[in-house]
């Protein structure tokens, strides 16, 4: 350690954030240390303090006390102070720096300045940065980003769709796949990959009311995206102020009803500025020529305003041709403007659809086949802007099968239900009729007494029996009411011994995750999960194949809901649906007209609500009037019967074949199998456990494949990616995340993963290290350079400069003569032969050869500079050709399919001249160092 002097600048080893630090005192044995830039002062004992020197050499940059800089030229020493001689970089006037006027601030981030000033990291942290680099480097050159790390099954179809979507630039399409094919998830993925890539940062969701938080909580959950729900009483809240609500988040969701219902809601919705707006239940949109819904006004003037547009519908032709082709106006008004014109075109895709229909004939399509029909689809008319699939193109649903279980109507619950329908004579409406169908809840209503309504139920005395003969499979049981739920479950503990979990709307996000998870354990689980209506939203549950409807929905859209929980692709088993119903009841009337009239329980049916919408008045009044038997209501279900068969006929006779192959699409398949390969990566786990050990992230190994992870006190970082005070269970594995929803799901695409990536880019740790290589072959004190350099660009993430320029690791080894060995010496190969040093003898081997090391780096800029020139010509040259192929495409097409938006092809144009622009910018940095030295000890 040098002499040390009044006024002399050193750094503490041990505590680098205090700055650089003055000696202002030096008694006998102990000095004392004044750290200017933090204020603190420090006591230490000569000869054992953990101090740095910190000094510059020729050709290092300066910073003075006032700010400005100086080359060094010359070093000089007077009375144990370093005075720097060189040139000023403002006025290029020679100058003088003493070390007492050094900037007290001056941060030691550089590789080289942290290596001399003894700031040296472990061997394994250089070796983690220099893998998150190489890593980060092949995840954004992926083409699958955002694509692959939702938590969903690899569903061909969804995953084609999301692909051809997602990839383009403000997409503006109607996703209208049938109940149960997945079109939240669609749009899921085409938000995730737009956000992901850069091409969306901020997006609107609307809905109807009661789907608010099924979407909250499938953007939570499958895609880690948070967004906020907006409501009139949030919106409220920023009324006193100048600010918009709506420029208060990123990512919203709200009621289409909070925009259609305020014009002040709506201008403030339209003055915000967004990438993307997602329309849920997009059907409910009226519109016909001579005039349209408030909603409907409301969504196209926002549609006129964003940039992106997606539409979310099961029914896009059921409502009428004229609601299709609203929808289609909303995607794009210049493309559909007139509805006779529309139709007219339509026409003319007939001969198109034939050729379709003679290619696809034949099963197994040739290649030449497929790439007719490929031709077809870019060419056809709506197969851009409109992908639905059908139960009947897409296969692996399992079969249902209907086990209805009629029971005596309790006389307690006929009490209940005159006392109803007296209070409300003459009336058939839904509010009236839909208790009828809770009977417990009439009950409880009408009757005051101590006996609690499952004490005279008998479909809870089934229930139980039912369970006990089943005794190792699960049972999801929906009913109606979260007081059902939350009683029924009381029952079958208390009267039975049976463990459920219940789910309601009354609970937080946390509960109902506990109450998922402890359902979903197939070893240490309960049996059955009591559901409220909420049940029947968003949440998966097919690994379950027994569904209970504890009461009987009026709605045949709710119904398929219900049922839709389990019948779903990647059901593996025929699905039980239990039915008890009490005879001469509403419940045995509705069970009737939905079974033997629109046969809603049996297969999905599309054309029901419809038929419902039509039928209500009349069928309502047979719920009220108690005509149970299935002859007092046979004209109804044979009326019923009759529209949904020509209704599915209608549908049959204008399915689409080229449609429907645009929506399977051919690479589905492929592109899971992809996936799977990202999923099979185990570098993913080994670079993640790495990040925790390095780190200081607590893990516990929880079985299952799970991993607990929880902050620790002695972390690195204080904030680390993605981790709150409460730390969480992590799955690599893609079933037990499908399985476990209160376990996250961490794959490339997360963003704790993507955190990790940045902390370790943006931060200082691992970006120099010390080496010791044992080897005899070589001469005892023989030294190495590693150095990492990275090419980047400041282009803006919309531009997605990742695609060609990612920041690219460069990877040099230097002899002492300047010679690189980096393509004859491989870094794992010289990794596993290198042993780690102690910081003290890092550092005196670091000060001993800190002028060679200095001439060494200027060598390796010149080096890395040259193969950057050329990975900087490969990037342009790959946005020459892979944008301008797609430009060329689009132009060819645009002559033939109207479709394709002008914005497409001017964004694309833009992109490539921006991107051009950027990528001439682009700059080579050193990213980490690291000294070896040869030992033979």
């Amino acid at each position: 350690m040098s002499e040390f002097a009044l006024g002399q600048r050193w750094i503490s080893d041990s505590e680098s954030d205090l700055g650089l630090g003055t000696v202002v005192a030096v008694n006998g044995r102990r000095i004392s240390m004044l750290f200017p830039a933090s204020g603190d002062q420090r006591e230490y004992v000569i000869g054992s303090a953990p101090l740095t020197r910190v000094s510059f050499n020729p050709g290092d940059s300066v910073e003075s006390a006032e700010g400005w800089s100086l080359t060094v030229q010359q070093v000089v020493s007077e009375d144990g102070l370093n005075i720097y001689l060189g040139i000023r970089s403002d006025t290029q006037e020679p100058e003088q720096l003493i070390e007492t006027r050094i900037n007290h601030h001056l941060k030691f981030n550089k590789p080289q300045d942290r290596l001399f000033t003894a700031q040296i990291d472990r061997n394994d942290w250089y070796t983690l940065r220099y893998e998150a680099r190489k890593l980060q480097y092949e995840y954004q050159t992926h083409p699958l980003v955002g694509l692959a790390g939702a938590r969903t099954a690899l569903i061909p179809h969804q995953l084609h769709i999301a692909k051809e979507a997602g990839s383009r630039v403000a997409p503006r399409v109607l996703l209208s796949d049938e109940v149960g094919l997945g079109k939240t998830i669609e749009a899921g993925m085409i938000i995730h990959q737009q956000l992901l890539t850069g091409r969306a940062s901020r997006v609107l969701i609307l809905l109807p009311e009661s789907l608010q938080y099924q979407w909250l909580v499938e953007m939570l959950r499958r895609f880690n995206l948070q967004f906020a729900i907006f409501n009139e009483e949030r919106c409220g809240e920023y009324d006193s102020s100048e600010e918009n609500p709506f420029e208060t988040e990123q990512l919203i969701i709200a009621p289409v009803g909070l925009l259609a219902d305020s014009d002040k809601r709506l201008e403030q919705a339209s003055q915000a500025q967004w990438d993307l707006v997602v329309v849920d239940e997009a059907h409910h949109l009226d519109w016909h020529p001579d005039g349209a819904s408030p909603a409907y006004l409301a969504v196209e003037k926002l549609s006129r305003l964003c940039a992106g547009l997606l539409l979310l519908t099961a029914t896009p032709d059921q409502l009428g041709h004229q609601s299709h082709f609203a929808r289609l106006r909303l995607l794009d008004p210049e493309r559909f403007y007139d509805y006779d014109k529309f139709v007219a075109e339509e026409a003319g895709y007939s001969k198109i659809a034939e050729q379709a229909k003679q290619i696809t004939s034949n099963e197994d399509l040739s290649d030449a086949q497929i790439a007719e029909l490929k031709k077809l689809i870019d060419q056809h008319g709506t197969g851009r802007v409109l992908f639905r699939n059908t139960r009947a193109s897409v296969k692996g649903f399992p079969v249902r099968c209907v086990l209805p279980t009629e029971m005596e109507l309790p006389s307690e619950y006929q009490a209940a239900a005159d006392w109803w329908l007296n209070r409300h004579p003459d009336d058939a409406s839904a509010k009236t009729v839909e208790p009828l169908l809770t009977p417990e809840f009439l009950y409880e209503s009408a009757i005051s007494g101590d006996i609690e309504w499952w004490k005279v139920d008998p479909r809870v005395e089934y229930l139980a029996e039912l369970i006990k003969e089943n005794k190792h499979e699960k049972f999801l049981i929906i009913c109606a009411r979260a007081s059902t739920a939350l009683t029924l479950e009381q029952a079958v503990r208390v009267k039975f011994g049976l463990n459920a979990a219940v789910f309601h709307e009354g609970m937080s996000i946390v509960e109902r995750d506990r109450a998922a998870a402890w359902f979903a354990d197939q070893d240490e689980g309960c049996q059955l999960l009591i559901c409220s209506e909420i049940g029947s939203e968003g949440r998966n549950f097919q690994f379950a194949r027994h569904l209970v409807l504890f009461d009987i929905p009026l709605n045949p859209d709710l119904l398929e809901q219900r049922i839709g929980r389990l019948d779903r692709i990647g059901q593996r088993h025929d699905i039980q649906i239990h039915i008890p119903y009490f005879a001469n009841s509403a419940s045995q009337t509705l069970f009737n007209w939905q079974h033997h009239g629109i046969n809603a329980y049996a297969h999905t049916c599309p054309a029901g609500i419809k038929v419902f919408e039509q039928q209500q008045a009349e069928l309502l009044q047979a719920l009220v009037q108690n005509q149970y038997e299935q002859e007092q209501i046979s004209g109804l279900i044979d009326a019923a019967k009759q529209q949904v068969t020509e209704l599915n006929a209608q549908l049959e006779q204008g399915r689409d074949i080229l449609l429907e192959l645009n929506s399977k699409g051919f690479d589905g398949e492929a592109i899971a199998e992809q996936i799977e390969q990202m999923d099979d990566d185990t570098r993913l786990v080994a670079f993640m456990l790495q990040v925790f050990d390095v780190y200081g992230v607590s893990q516990e190994d929880k079985g299952e494949q799970c991993i607990a992870v929880n902050p620790t006190e002695h972390m690195l970082e204080p904030h680390f990616p993605e981790l709150h005070d409460g730390g969480m269970t992590i799955t690599f594995d893609r079933e037990t995340a499908l399985s476990r929803e209160d376990v996250r799901f961490i794959s490339w695409d997360h963003p704790m993963v993507q955190g990790c990536f940045e902390l370790i880019s943006r931060g200082e740790v691992g970006n120099n290290a010390v080496s010791i290589l044992n080897n005899k072959a070589l001469p005892e004190g023989t030294y190495l350079l590693e150095l990492i350099y990275v090419v980047e660009t400041s282009a803006p993430k919309q531009l997605q400069p990742g695609r060609f320029l990612p920041p690219t690791p460069i990877r040099l080894l230097l002899d002492k003569a300047g010679n690189n060995l980096a393509e004859k010496v491989g870094f794992e190969g010289l990794n596993k032969q290198l042993k780690p040093v102690n910081k003290q003898v890092a550092s005196q081997l670091a000060t001993a050869l800190q002028p060679q090391v200095h001439a060494l780096i200027q060598q390796a800029e010149e080096k890395a500079t040259a193969e950057a020139v050329a990975i900087i010509d490969a990037a342009k040259e790959k946005v020459a050709q892979q944008l301008g192929e797609e430009i060329s495409r689009l132009t060819e097409l645009k002559a033939v399919n109207p479709n394709i938006r002008p914005i497409e092809l001017e964004s694309l144009a833009q992109q490539q001249k921006s991107l051009e622009e950027h990528l001439a910018q682009a700059r080579v940095k050193l990213d980490a160092l690291r000294l070896v030295v040869v030992s033979h000890g």
